[in-house]
């Protein structure tokens, strides 16, 4: 009897460890799977749609900027003159400049390569070249502050044209073109474009060149008195 006591306390002892030594290996891999899981998700860069529909939301506040500024104008009332040279001067570098040149030089000649979406593609193009020419207009007259009524109306028709173009531009962008844009590329050409994007980036606007743009924008929602988001809220 005592031996076969002591036998099963032994092996009762030996499954026992062996259980608690499978467990500390099996919290231990979950922990590294873990781990392993954050960081790829911490160095998981923004694919470039993603990155192009960001950059699209710096426009949609600058068309928000642009028709407040639009309003003024024709109400008469006053506001920062600056602020508008200010924002013309953000489509131009970081819209123009930069945004568009990306989809012109990356995005758009994929699509004529693969024959896909290739009208969109040219109404995008001709729609990029024509608020080219709008914010230049924007720029000259915007840097006057003794305007003439007939320059003001001038102001305000170019503003309003802009944004009447630009809204569905970019929405149709975002919903058809960027969404088409997975299908047409290998996956390692999708990831390089992403850290093409990111270089491109920083090289004209320098590390964190996003989000000093978006404080930018801010700044310029701030002196029109449109940067708090809940007086867009209507009351019912």
């Amino acid at each position: 009897m005592d031996t076969d006591r002591r036998s099963f306390i032994e092996k009762g002892l030996k499954v026992t460890t062996a259980v608690h030594i499978c467990g500390l290996g099996l919290i231990s891999a979950c922990v590294k799977k873990e781990n392993s899981i954050n960081e790829d998700e911490g160095e998981k860069e923004v694919s470039p749609p993603e990155d192009l529909m960001q950059e699209h939301g710096v426009l949609k506040r600058i068309l928000i900027i642009y028709d407040t500024c639009r309003m003024n104008i024709i109400d008469e009332k006053s506001f920062p003159s600056e602020t508008l040279t200010n924002s013309a001067k953000i489509i131009r570098t970081f819209i123009e400049d930069y945004h568009e040149k990306q989809e012109e030089n990356y995005i758009f000649p994929r699509f004529q390569k693969a024959n896909q979406l290739t009208d969109l593609v040219q109404v995008l193009l001709l729609q990029h070249q024509v608020g080219r020419n709008i914010t230049d207009k924007i720029l000259m007259l915007s840097k006057n502050r003794k305007r003439t009524e007939g320059e003001n109306k001038n102001l305000a028709e170019l503003l309003f044209m802009f944004n009447k173009m630009y809204s569905p531009h970019e929405a149709r962008e975002d919903t058809v073109l960027f969404p088409a844009f997975r299908k047409i590329v290998s996956k390692n050409e999708y990831d390089s474009l992403g850290e093409e994007f990111e270089k491109n980036e920083q090289k004209l606007f320098g590390k964190g060149g996003f989000e000093l743009v978006v404080n930018k924008v801010a700044d310029l929602e701030k002196s029109l008195d449109i940067f708090d988001l809940s007086q867009f809220t209507p009351k019912l």
